[in-house]
Parts: C-alpha cells; structure tokens; sequence
C-alpha cells in the first residue's frame, strides 16, 4: 500500500509540473513571445538570488547542526595526525572561500544580467588572460596542496623512531587480529595455508619458528601513550582498510601486500573520555573498504594506556605457541602435578 501511495504522488506531482508548464506555454502565446520570456526571465534571476541566499543559509546551518556530532571539535589522538588537521582545515579555508566566492558571482550574474531591452549581449570566444588566470591560479594552489599532503604521507609510512613499538594487524571478514613480538622483538613466520582457526592457529603462525613461540596474539589493540607504534598491515581474505579516525590515520589491508603506517597517541582512554565528556569512549578500528555483507559490523577496540598499564596488561597475556600447545605450557603442568600430588595425598590418608 505504501509503495503504491509513493507511485500515485510522484505521478502526481509530475502530472501538476506538466500542467503549469502547458500553462506557461498559453501564456506566451496570449503575451506574446518577447514580453513572456522577459518576464520568465525576470522570475528566474530572483529565483537565483533566492537559491543563493538560501543555499548559503543552508550550509551554514547544517555546519552549526552537524559540527560538534563530527571529529572536528576535537582535537586529534596522535602527534602525527595534526599535520592532517592542519591540511584539513587549509583546505577547507580554500575550497571554502572558493565556493562562497564562485557562487555568489554566478547566481548574482544570473540576476543581474537579465535581459533588457536596452542592453545587448557580447560574445567573446577566447580570452588569453582570463584562460591564464583561470589555469594558473588553481594549479599552482592545487600543487601546493598536493606537496603538503606527500610530505605528510612520506612521513606516516616512513621509518618510525628506533624506540617505536611494533603491532601486526591483520583484517578478516569480520574482524581484526592483532599481533605483539615477544621478548625477542621479532615475529615469527606465518604462511597463509596454515591458517586453522579451530587449532588457535588464525594467522597461519609457522610454529617451527622459534620466534613464533613468545607472539602475543590478541582481540584488542592496546598501545602506550606518548610512545611511537608501528602497524604492520595485512589481511587474510578481501581487501580491508585500517580506519583510524580519531588518529587521523589510515592504510589499506591488502592480501599478500603488507602495507605500514605509524603514529604517536597522544592521550589516553581515560583522557579522551574526560576530553569528550563521553565516560563510554573508546577508540575504535574500522574497515573503511567495503568488504562484504557485514561490513558495517568489523570494528575493533584500541586502547591507549599508560607503559606501567602496558607492562602489566603484556605480563598476563599468554604467547599463542601455549595458547595452541597448551600441554606445552608451564603453567598447566604445574597445575597438573599439583593435582597430582594432592589425589596421592587424598589417596595415602584412606
């Protein structure tokens, strides 16, 4: 019923546009042709200055609505992404005072050059100083524009600083791996075809390689504020994309084509929800590629900690070698001779 009252109204509303325009039509005739087109076009220039008025109304009012539900009243979570702020906001300016400037002269020419009977059109085919102008201007604002952006992006993906810490992220329908070095400061090897999730393998971690045995696999991504961290980026399936919006920062995740990027935190959680106002924030991960039906869902959880609170989170997260071998770990074979010894003691008392 619904659909067929939406057909019924668009239908009608055409029906009524084709109406006034054969109006119009049988009014030109009765005016005459001249008179009615000066007349049309007398409507159509205040239509103009209206249109301009109320678009600029319009945009400014969707900024004052819309503004503070954006990242922009904030300031940016990472050292780095302030030199995206930076260009963000220089390009707004730009474009900005641009689009002010270009429509208001083309909507108010359109009013004020309507046709009169006292006034004749000139046309000019070419003009060298105004094709000059027109290609200069842009081109030389546009290339500075693009050499800023380059400098920042040799920047994110370039060496980080020698104490930077190291995360290997690695996208999956729906959802994020995340990867820590042991004490050797090294990842061990992986291979794609010894992916096996129900053997807590879910990266496909090569375990003959002595590196692998201390690799910290986790769900959650937790980083020390005010310490550099570079992403090692992959992906196991599609192409994904790490989507760091209150760093500023994003990479794409592509198959077999490790990408890197690197940045500084800059507050931490508790910060940021003190910052925001906000006691349920939390930085997230996102997918920004779309990548399948549940796309809209692959999110993960960043959390920016002190180094004490790092240092304590890492002391009890247990390498992944014992995760997937866990006759292999220290711990439960401690557990199973204690048991051990308690069932001979319970034992020798009966």
């Amino acid at each position: 019923m619904t659909m067929f009252l939406t057909i019924a109204v668009i239908a009608l509303i055409f029906l009524v546009i084709f109406q006034i325009a054969k109006a119009s039509e049988y009014v030109s005739v009765l005016k005459g042709e001249d008179v009615s087109r000066r007349q049309n076009n007398k409507i159509n220039g205040f239509l103009m200055v209206t249109f301009l008025i109320g678009g600029l109304i319009g945009v400014w009012y969707c900024n004052k609505l819309y503004y503070g539900k954006t990242l922009l009243p904030y300031d940016s979570a990472s050292v780095e992404g302030a030199r995206v702020d930076s260009m963000l906001w220089i390009t707004l300016a730009v474009t900005g005072i641009v689009f002010v400037i270009t429509q208001a002269i083309l909507f108010g020419f359109a009013y004020k050059y309507q046709e009169q009977e006292n006034r004749k059109v000139f046309y000019f085919p070419h003009n060298n100083k105004l094709e000059v102008l027109w290609t200069a201007v842009p081109a030389v604002v546009l290339t500075v524009l693009v050499i800023f952006g380059l400098r920042n992006w040799f920047l994110f993906t370039g060496e980080p600083p020698k104490d930077a810490m190291v995360v290997e992220v690695t996208g999956k329908q729906f959802n994020w791996i995340f990867r820590y070095p042991g004490k050797d400061g090294s990842f061990g090897k992986k291979y794609f075809r010894n992916i096996d999730d129900a053997n807590s393998n879910s990266l496909g971690i090569l375990w003959d390689d002595k590196l692998s045995h201390d690799d910290v696999v986790t769900d959650k991504m937790v980083l020390v504020k005010g310490r550099p961290v570079k992403l090692i980026i992959g992906s196991r399936d599609v192409i994904h994309d790490v989507g760091l919006s209150h760093f500023r920062m994003k990479m794409d995740a592509v198959p077999g084509i490790p990408t890197t990027l690197w940045f500084t935190p800059k507050y931490t959680t508790k910060e940021m929800k003190e910052i925001t106002h906000n006691p349920d924030f939390v930085y997230e991960i996102s997918c920004d590629q779309m990548c399948g039906n549940s796309h809209y869902s692959m999110k993960g959880i960043i959390e920016v900690v002190d180094q004490e609170e790092y240092d304590v989170w890492m002391a009890k997260q247990k390498p992944q070698y014992l995760v997937a071998f866990p006759d292999k770990d220290p711990s439960n074979a401690k557990a199973a001779a204690d048991t051990a010894k308690a069932a001979a003691k319970t034992v020798a008392k009966l």
